[in-house]
Formats: structure tokens, sequence, C-alpha cells
């Protein structure tokens, strides 16, 4: 099990690099997060529904994402309430203390697939949440030593050296755990070093002595590097200024969702992403695309008391191109309906009023992989494929004009809506852009003449041999995995 001594310390990332490591050696193996709390995920092979995380961890191993590598995930959707999704499935509204009560139960679930998982695959890559040594949050904690105690896990500790006082971080997180759980702990991964290794080993020979624990590996800071965020919105850009370039905008929600939807625009070397937080300036664009949100009635009310409802019918005035991407595309119509109150209070919001339909929220989520055709104006039809992770059904004629067809069975249904004027563009998808022929085309019709084929799913892969390289030539592989008894295991598959 990987354990941090932050948030954003590593975890996921060394689980995934760990993952490919073992699965190129030949190694069956799967990942595992008991609890994650994120408002991005993934969509499963069994039709629910897992942190993104676990999802790129699978990708990492050549497999398919299960629910099983993620069976408590958390979507908040405000500060003391999140979605319960248990297994796969939403299962209710909880606030934290009632979700600290119910922690046993969901131990159970966490533990049920934990057992599936090591059943069928020869080693399972665990990751923690979070830190282990929040001490309010040690009693009845299934998330990190509480998991890893009740199966009796090895334990590896991460650090963030970049972040600064990384051996504050190790000495006093160790510190804070009982003996039993210091006894678990086989070492230390120091993530994310810039410069001479000598310069370290002084600190690095302090830590094993202070503490009596091995430093597995130190980590180099590998410039450049992208794996899809956990929750964090990354910012880092790749445009190439000798090429025709198209400015997109993103709004930063209150309770953005899946905004690794746009991961692809933003390491697009023709696209200048631009994220737009509260209070600030809206600039001008080609493309404005409205995200999904985890609470929609109230982030549509984030965009209108942050000035972006004038915004968008000035920048749809002067030609440019509007997309929503499920709640967004809610946000769209003339009117989100919430009268169960499963995201807030219950009631009813008018919409921006771009698309005729009317949304009303119901209890059963829809979860789904889809494939189809995009059918942009001007443009001949490209394959397409995502998911579907909405709550809301919406109904109206704008659906009946739509640029998506998806396949289902023998037949094909239509998808979402496309405006009478072609400028306004609105889908349940997820991935829209993942896809190098849809990403392509959708350029293309917010205004990029010479749109480019960008492979972002090759770019995935690239990058996690490149994390896995620096595992195998870093860390103490051996003493890492001395647990495993499949290890040490044969060269590198093909």
């Amino acid at each position: 099990m990987v354990q941090g001594t932050t948030s954003d310390a590593g975890k996921s990332v060394l689980v995934a690099g760990l993952c490919r490591v073992l699965a190129r050696r030949g190694v069956g193996v799967a990942p595992f997060k008991p609890q994650n709390m994120a408002l991005n995920s993934a969509v499963t092979s069994d039709g629910g529904e897992i942190g993104r995380a676990q999802a790129v961890q699978a990708q990492a191993c050549f497999l398919e994402p299960h629910t099983d590598m993620n069976p408590v995930l958390l979507k908040p959707s405000s500060d003391t309430g999140a979605q319960v999704i248990i297994q796969g499935q939403a299962l209710t509204n909880m606030n934290a203390i009632d979700f600290h009560d119910y922690k046993q139960t969901a131990l159970d679930a966490v533990l049920q697939s934990h057992q599936r998982l090591n059943d069928q695959y020869q080693s399972v890559m665990v990751e923690g949440a979070g830190s282990p040594a929040e001490i309010n949050l040690r009693d009845k904690d299934i998330a990190n030593m509480g998991f890893a105690e009740a199966v009796d896990c090895p334990v590896i500790i991460v650090a963030d050296i970049d972040r600064g006082g990384v051996f504050a971080h190790l000495v006093g997180t160790l510190e804070l755990l009982s003996e039993s759980e210091q006894q678990r702990v086989i070492g230390f991964v120091i993530n994310r070093f810039r410069g001479d290794i000598a310069l370290l080993q002084s600190g690095l020979d302090w830590l094993e002595q202070r503490t009596g624990k091995p430093v597995l590996g130190v980590l180099p800071y590998l410039h450049g590097f992208h794996l899809e965020a956990e929750d964090a919105v990354a910012t880092g850009q790749e445009i190439n200024a000798d090429e025709q370039c198209l400015n997109v905008v993103v709004p930063v929600l209150s309770r953005i969702s899946n905004h690794t939807d746009f991961d692809a625009l933003r390491l697009h070397p023709q696209v200048n992403l631009q994220y737009v937080g509260p209070e600030q300036e809206i600039p001008a664009a080609d493309l404005i695309v409205l995200p999904g949100s985890k609470n929609t009635r109230q982030d549509l009310q984030w965009l209108r008391d942050n000035g972006w409802e004038s915004a968008i019918a000035r920048h749809l005035r002067y030609g440019g191109k509007l997309l929503g991407i499920c709640g967004g595309f809610q946000m769209l119509g003339d009117s989100i309906s919430d009268p169960l109150g499963l995201e807030d209070t219950p009631g009813t919001s008018p919409g921006l009023g771009y698309l005729s339909m009317h949304t009303s929220l119901e209890k059963h989520k829809q979860l789904r992989q889809v494939t189809g055709k995009l059918s942009l104006p001007g443009q001949q039809s490209v394959a397409i494929e995502g998911y579907e992770i909405h709550m809301g059904i919406s109904d109206g004629d704008a659906l009946h004009r739509a640029a998506i067809d998806l396949l289902e069975h023998d037949f094909t249904v239509k998808e979402g809506a496309l405006s009478e004027d072609g400028n306004v563009l609105g889908t349940y998808l997820h991935g829209l852009f993942d896809n190098a022929d849809a990403c392509q085309a959708l350029l293309q019709w917010a205004g990029l003449d010479q749109a480019r084929q960008y492979d972002y799913r090759q770019r995935q892969e690239q990058e996690i041999n490149r994390l896995a390289d620096a595992i195998e030539q870093h860390m103490d592989l051996d003493t890492c995995f001395t647990h495993l008894e499949v290890w040490p295991a044969p060269g590198a598959a093909d």
C-alpha cells in the first residue's frame, strides 16, 4: 500500500507507475483504493463509477476499470456533504458526521472488493487517501492505516520534496502512527526531486538513521509529465506558437466535475486553454466550454454571480462557439428542476435558454460507456466514444437536432443537441476530446481551420511508460517487492 504525507504527494502516480512496472514484467496486478473523495470519475466495464485515478491505474495494468478497484467513492456536493457511491452505485447523500458513523458498513464493502481482487490477481497495489496522520480521522479509518491493519498490508510512505519540508513530513507522519502501524511501514519514497542527488544524500542518511526505515527511492521531477489528476485542476500548456491557435475558456465552477475532459485540449499544441475562476476577468475566446458539475443549479447561479451570463451572450453575438458537457449541457436549456433535492434544496432554476429543453434530476444515475458518430455542420461524420455520468433526464425540441448518433444494439439514438445556427452544442458525453478524430472535428467546428490530430491516448501510454522507466531506474524494487512471491519477475513484456 502506498500512503502519502499529504494530499497530492504522489500516491496515485506512484501506484500507477508500480502497476506498469509489474504488468510489463508479466505479473498479474490490479489497482485498489479503499476510499476516494473526488469529482473526477470514470465509468467501469461493469457499469459502475470509480475515481479516475483508479481508471488510469487500471490502464497501467493493461486492464479495464472495475468497480472493485475503488469500492467507496465520495463526490462532494457541498463543503459538508457528498454523494456516497458504494461498489460503483450511488447509495445516498450524507454529511460528514453521518458518513463517519457509516464507515463500518463501508468497510465491509471495501474488504469484499479487496478480497475479490486478491483472488483474481497475483498482486494488488493499494493507494491511500490524504495522509494517515490525520488524527481527527483515525477513528474508524478505512482509507489508510485502518485498512492496512485490517488486511495486514505493508506500507510505503511517499512525500513530495518539491513542496519543501520533506524530512519533517516523513518523520512527523511516522511519529504520529501507532506502534503497530509504524512497524508495517517498509520504507519511504521521495517524489519530484530536482538537482544533484549527492546534495541530498546527507539528509537521506539522517532520515534512515532517525527512523530506522530505508529510503526506497528518490524519483526525479519529470518535466512536462502528465497523468490525469485525481481532483486538482491542471494548468500546464504546450502551445506551438508557430501554428494557428484556438482560444478556449472554461469556467472553474465551484463543484466542477470531470475536468479531465479538457486534458486533451490543454495538451494540444494548437489550443490555448484558459481556466477562469471566481471574480477573474473573462477573456475573449473562440470557444467557451461549460463543464460538468456536482451541483448544477448552484453552479448555474455561480456563473450568473461571476458575470458569465452576459459574457456568453456577448461571445455568441460575435460568432463564438459554446459547448456544454453534462451539467454544462443542462445549463444551456430553459430550466433545471431538482424536485427531490438530490444535489441541493428542492426547486427549479431558469437555464441560460440557448437550447429548447428542460432537465429534471432523478434519483437513478445514468452510467454507461458509449460509441457512435459525431456529425458537425459542413464535416463528414467521425467515430466518437465516451461515457455518461449524470442524474438528469432532459426533454424538449432541441433534442431532435443533435450532432451525435449513439450506436445501441442494432440501431442509432440521437444524443445531445445542436442549436439551429450550429453555434451551440450540448452533450452528456464525457471524454469527447480524447479521441483524435473527434477532437479534430470539434476544433474545426470551433474555428480552427487547420486543426491537426493529437493522439491523447498515445500520450497517456507514453507518460505511464516514462513513469515506470523512472521507477525502474531510481527505486530499490527488490526491497519494495520483497513481500511478493512473484518477484523478481521475468523481463519486461513487449
